[in-house]
């Protein structure tokens, strides 16, 4: 009895010496499996976003054109500018379609408004970029003609193409909110006079001080139109957003209450490093592309307005074509209207002047007289769009004229020499 007593004492002190130990190991054990786990749930994460972002869509074989503008670039020095800009302007769409997608997810945790006002924002950040590289290379021409092919771009083909998609596959006449197309109409109306006018003042001769009225003309509308734009902005989502609500909001809810609502696909922190990345890679190859624009318009015998209003546009709208296109298929056209129409009045009333106050900070000379022929162009262009948003109906057909009348613009731009091309295009390629 004793003897049992005294082994059950000695296991008893054994297991209290080494149960510490076995705790701490325990511990350490439990330790470095959770880290272990917490590592492969973040590498599952990260493996499912890069899956989800970059492996999802097709266009984005395209990428890989990116870093192989760069390589041709440095391989071949100052010779191969077509190459190089075709490469780039390959390896941009890409990136334009999916910094699209990242806004439209981010949208998801900012509402309706605040996400279309996102999307038109990150839409046209390509435009941005490619304008302050142009910029900052005294590229000035360049920076009137992309931009105003951004708008042309954005409100007849991008319009147009969203119009004759929904009409197509709803197979019915599409409404939206009229009042708010009125708004963006006036909008661009009044971006309109503010081109117009130093375009005047220029070709009749009737500056105070010669050279000089015209730049202080358009350097104080600049900064009238961001007032307004910013103004627009309070209006929009604040003081009269209710205004922005979906027409047939009631009836989707109605018709999509089987459980058929969207939910985002990467949470909102992916969304933001997504963007931070397409954006940061876009402003990369954005240099490359507008370092080999002239030289690219030489090699190919093409009128550089046509590149700046026709192809750059085109690519730099990916996301917003994309965007567009996919809301009026599923009956959401106050959204398509909203990104098409939305992100030309933010090129027009925030893209331009913004350009011409940076042009002002970097010392170059920028201005708002885009020349008689494309303050023409765009003047009519307005007038045309906004007949079509008048009645807040849309069909297929409205869609086609639009879509015509962009191909009209189009050929209009390949038969134009710019007559300051011939000036600027000896001293800028390099």
């Amino acid at each position: 009895m004793g003897s049992l007593n005294g082994e059950s004492l000695h296991d008893l002190d054994k297991e209290s010496l080494f149960s510490p130990e076995k705790e701490a190991q325990n511990e350490s054990g439990s330790c470095s499996g959770g880290s272990r786990a917490s590592s492969n749930v973040m590498l599952r994460d990260v493996y499912k976003s890069i899956k989800t972002v970059v492996f999802s869509n097709k266009l984005n074989l395209l990428i890989p054109f990116g870093p192989l503008a760069i390589l041709v670039k440095k391989l071949s020095g100052h010779h191969n500018h077509a190459w190089v800009f075709f490469l780039s302007l390959l390896g941009i769409t890409p990136l334009a379609e999916r910094l699209g997608y990242a806004t439209e997810q981010l949208a998801f945790y900012t509402g309706p408004t605040a996400g279309g006002l996102l999307n038109a924002t990150f839409g046209n950040a390509t435009e941005l970029i490619i304008s302050i590289y142009a910029l900052k290379s005294g590229m000035r021409r360049v920076v009137q003609l992309s931009l105003l092919g951004s708008i042309l771009s954005n409100m007849l083909l991008v319009l147009g193409c969203a119009f004759f998609c929904g009409g197509v596959f709803c197979h019915k006449e599409q409404r939206f909110t009229k009042e708010t197309a009125v708004v963006n109409s006036g909008l661009l109306l009044m971006a309109v006079m503010g081109l117009l006018f130093p375009a005047v003042l220029h070709y009749t001769h009737t500056e105070v001080h010669v050279g000089k009225s015209e730049l202080a003309l358009s350097r104080f509308s600049s900064c009238i139109m961001l007032v307004a734009y910013a103004a627009y902005l309070f209006f929009q989502l604040k003081s009269h957003k209710n205004l922005y609500d979906p027409v047939n909001e009631d009836e989707s809810e109605i018709e999509e209450g089987s459980g058929d609502d969207e939910t985002p696909e990467i949470s909102k922190w992916e969304s933001i490093i997504w963007l931070f990345i397409m954006t940061s890679w876009i402003s990369i190859l954005s240099e490359y592309l507008v370092h080999a624009i002239e030289g690219a318009s030489i090699a190919w015998n093409v009128p550089l307005a046509f590149i700046s209003v026709i192809l750059l546009p085109i690519v730099g709208n990916a996301a917003e074509h994309a965007s567009a296109i996919m809301f009026a298929m599923k009956d959401k056209l106050d959204i398509s209207v909203g990104v098409a129409v939305g992100s030309s009045t933010q090129i027009s009333m925030f893209g331009i002047p913004f350009s011409v106050v940076v042009g002002w900070i970097l010392g170059q000379p920028m201005d708002l007289n885009f020349k008689l022929f494309e303050t023409a162009t765009l003047f009519i262009t307005v007038l045309v769009v906004a007949f079509m948003l008048q009645d807040g109906n849309s069909n297929y057909f409205k869609g086609l004229m639009l879509i015509l009348s962009y191909l009209i613009v189009a050929a209009s731009f390949f038969v134009h020499v710019d007559p300051t091309e011939i000036a600027e295009c000896g001293n800028l390629i390099y």
